[in-house]
């Protein structure tokens, strides 16, 4: 096996370690346990680490409602081989912890990792170009997708100059026809960059990715080679899913209704089909994200919270864009598929005590993403990914053709420049943008925070203009989204009169009919 670009360090994911280690330590409630007729302080049951820290994760938008009690138990462990909690006798270093009465204390010293850097290697550009043909051959791409798409077009068009301009002056226009298919590759990895870097927040993408783990190859062939349900074709048919598999993917899709597979004859029949394309996928030496996009999936994490669902969408739409095609197309029917089995209610129980999303989720987690080096929190992350990736997978694989434009734009830009000053070097490829421009951390702050209250304002006109709202429930939700977003709500509605807009006037109360006044007595004296 031939070697492969060394993966990013597990930057992201030693980060998380240390904030939850550290909300543990803070957090977990600790008193005194008697244990064989002895007293110890300050010390907790595993079960109570168990049931607090499940709580914990649960609720912390990092890891979701999806996390389960074993996996809880099993971060537990890691805490105790990594000696973030030790046993009342002091022991640690291995993850023999169970869920019972066993008693832990945490240990003096700090459970802080340092945070790892990566620096990539010098021969990673050369084993990137060098790899795209090994991992995926796409053979006479130009001819096939300039009839699709305009964008091709123009990227064909670009290497063509006016006649006249050809005839007088030859060696100027020859020279730019080969250097002008990097300037588009340079446009579209710079592109890229930017919204990514926008829609992360991040100051800088250095420890997130690379230029050259840009391949724009893969980013055309993935937008414009597409079946009518968005699916990546592949020309090259030995990179696809074997036959087999995509039968049983198809049969478990579908179930009942399925054509490529005769109905089960025994009971269990499609737990032996669900195993069969299990076993595929947990067979692959690679997850589906790959090892070297592991720092840019687990870095979405932070935008997996119901007021960033939308920027999160766009974020992995443009980083499901970098896989190669066979990963992509994988990815995408797998996403399908378990989405629609979790869906269907008349599929049978596919596992004695696990429901069925769960099964999905928990089954598939470490086929689509993990680290090439073992990270304590990888299966907790990667469960959070998918599970998103399953709610939202038919807008995850939407093609955002907002790219297609912004690199059209960049490349009329470039061909009227080219006309114009045809002996001249066109220097700035992206003229109106710049990449990595080092900012303060105040202004990181700044942006960081204006990117979540665009999202929370974007909410509030939501609410307002949901006509399926009845006006109490609308009043509810205002007076709801108030309470959290003071400040949010003031700048929409800087007066009364303003918020009373929204809603009819009440109607006036008529006046009763029927005199509710006491009648006077008269006396019964003449």
């Amino acid at each position: 096996m031939e070697s492969r670009p060394a993966a990013p360090g597990p930057y992201r994911a030693t980060k998380l370690w240390n904030e939850v280690t550290k909300h543990f330590r803070a957090g977990m409630p600790l008193r005194k346990h008697r244990q064989h007729f002895k007293k110890h302080g300050s010390c907790f049951t595993a079960s109570e680490a168990i049931d607090w820290l499940h709580e914990v994760l649960k609720n912390n938008s990092n890891f979701g409602p999806e996390v389960t009690r074993q996996q809880t138990i099993q971060l537990l462990r890691k805490f105790l081989k990594n000696h973030v909690i030790e046993d009342i006798k002091g022991r640690w270093g291995s993850e023999n912890l169970e869920d019972n009465g066993g008693l832990y204390r945490f240990p003096s010293t700090s459970p802080v990792k340092p945070l790892p850097t990566w620096c990539p290697p010098k021969e990673n550009s050369e084993n990137f170009s060098r790899d795209k043909e090994k991992l995926f051959k796409l053979p006479h791409l130009s001819k096939r997708t300039l009839k699709k798409t305009e964008l091709l077009e123009s990227l064909e068009n670009l290497e063509k100059t006016n006649p006249d301009i050809i005839e007088e002056n030859k060696e100027g226009s020859q020279h730019r026809k080969e250097i002008s298919q990097e300037y588009v590759q340079e446009i579209w990895r710079n592109i890229i960059l930017i919204h990514l870097q926008t829609i992360l927040g991040l100051p800088s993408l250095e420890e997130v990715l690379q230029p050259a783990q840009i391949i724009p190859e893969y980013v055309i062939y993935n937008m414009t080679n597409t079946s009518k349900h968005g699916v990546v074709i592949l020309q090259n048919k030995s990179e696809d899913l074997p036959h087999w598999v995509l039968s049983a993917m198809k049969c478990l899709a579908y179930w009942p209704r399925n054509n490529d597979m005769s109905q089960p004859t025994y009971s269990g029949f499609e737990r032996d089909v669900f195993r069969t394309v299990a076993d595929y996928f947990l067979s692959l030496p690679e997850p589906l994200l790959t090892f070297e996009y592991y720092e840019l999936f687990v870095n979405i994490l932070d935008l997996l919270q119901p007021h960033l669902e939308r920027i999160a969408v766009e974020a992995l739409q443009i980083c499901c864009l970098l896989l190669p095609p066979p990963n992509r197309r994988k990815i995408q029917l797998l996403m399908r598929m378990i989405s629609r089995i979790s869906e269907n209610v008349d599929m049978p129980q596919l596992h004695d005590a696990m429901g069925t999303r769960s099964l999905m989720i928990q089954t598939f987690a470490r086929c689509v993403l993990c680290c090439a080096e073992e990270v304590d929190l990888d299966e907790l992350l990667s469960t959070r990914l998918v599970s998103f990736l399953m709610d939202h997978q038919q807008e995850v694989f939407k093609v955002p053709t907002y790219l297609q434009v912004a690199v059209q734009d960049h490349i009329e830009y470039m061909k009227m420049d080219q006309c114009k000053y045809p002996r001249e070097e066109i220097c700035a490829i992206l003229p109106t943008y710049s990449y990595c421009k080092q900012i303060t951390p105040q202004e990181f702050e700044e942006q960081k925070v204006s990117t979540s209250q665009a999202a929370v304002a974007e909410l509030l006109e939501n609410i307002i203009k949901d006509k399926n709202l009845s006006l109490k429930d609308k009043k509810k939700k205002l007076k709801q989204f108030q309470k959290e977003y003071p400040l949010i709500y003031r700048n929409r509605f800087p007066t009364t009169e303003n918020e009373a807009m929204l809603f009819e006037s009440k109607p006036t109360i008529k006046q009763p009919m029927l005199s509710l006044r006491k009648p006077k007595f008269r006396s019964l004296r003449y």
